[in-house]
């Protein structure tokens, strides 16, 4: 029954110095910088007058600093999970795509395929990434029947979310935008996760997306 489904606004965390230069984040915990900071800000603005009755993070600083602005809008408490953390992309990360497909071209064709057996070297499968954070949103989502929640994570994550709503493949490539700060809207039923809407940056009059397929903005 839709009266009692979880109404879910799922947001990506703002800008990052590492974006802005296309370096896989992953687990390594970057700070917001300036824009970042500025979309924070807005975003919590936009989402001032949502019914939100939670307010959930990853616990890497780039979404906490961005969860922690709407927490704070709305006089909830910042709960962070571990597993709406990015994909852990292990010796890939703090490297660009050329870099990487320079040093490695096998695990660059691979990666870039959407291979969902692949994992870099000490890193997450595409598989379990995707169990992982399609997973934690569903638990969290079972926790409020009803209600509406808030969701702050990465672009890898939020791409899941979207292929989990769609029923998309995950090797099929991505033709959806998954901006910094960007709000983004599903319902979850026992029925499983649908799509409300996707993308919305009004409150920031655009914003940078990661490059589709390579995640190489890699929240």
């Amino acid at each position: 029954m839709l009266e009692h489904a979880t109404r879910i606004l799922a947001i990506r965390h703002g800008e990052t110095a590492w974006n802005t230069e296309s370096r896989i984040q992953g687990h390594t915990d970057i700070p917001l910088n300036d824009t970042g900071l500025w979309q924070a800000a807005r975003v919590a603005q936009a989402l001032h007058g949502e019914p939100l009755q939670a307010v959930y993070s990853s616990d890497l600083q780039r979404a906490r600093a961005t969860a922690e602005a709407i927490a704070q809008a709305q006089r909830l408490n910042l709960r962070l999970e571990t597993g709406l953390r990015e994909r852990h992309f292990g010796h890939l990360e703090g490297l660009t795509r050329d870099e990487i497909a320079l040093r490695w071209p096998e695990q660059t064709r691979r990666w870039l395929a959407r291979d969902p057996a692949f994992g870099p070297d000490g890193g997450e499968t595409l598989q379990a990434f995707y169990d992982r954070c399609v997973g934690t949103l569903a638990q969290l989502a079972r926790r409020h029947p009803g209600e509406c929640i808030a969701v702050v994570a990465h672009g890898g994550v939020l791409d899941c979310f979207y292929r989990a709503a769609n029923r998309i493949a995950l090797d099929a490539p991505r033709a959806w935008k998954v901006g910094n700060a960007t709000i983004n809207r599903l319902l979850y039923s026992p029925e499983g996760f649908t799509l409300v809407g996707w993308a919305d940056d009004q409150h920031l009059g655009g914003s940078l997306d990661e490059s589709s397929d390579g995640a190489v903005r890699a929240a």
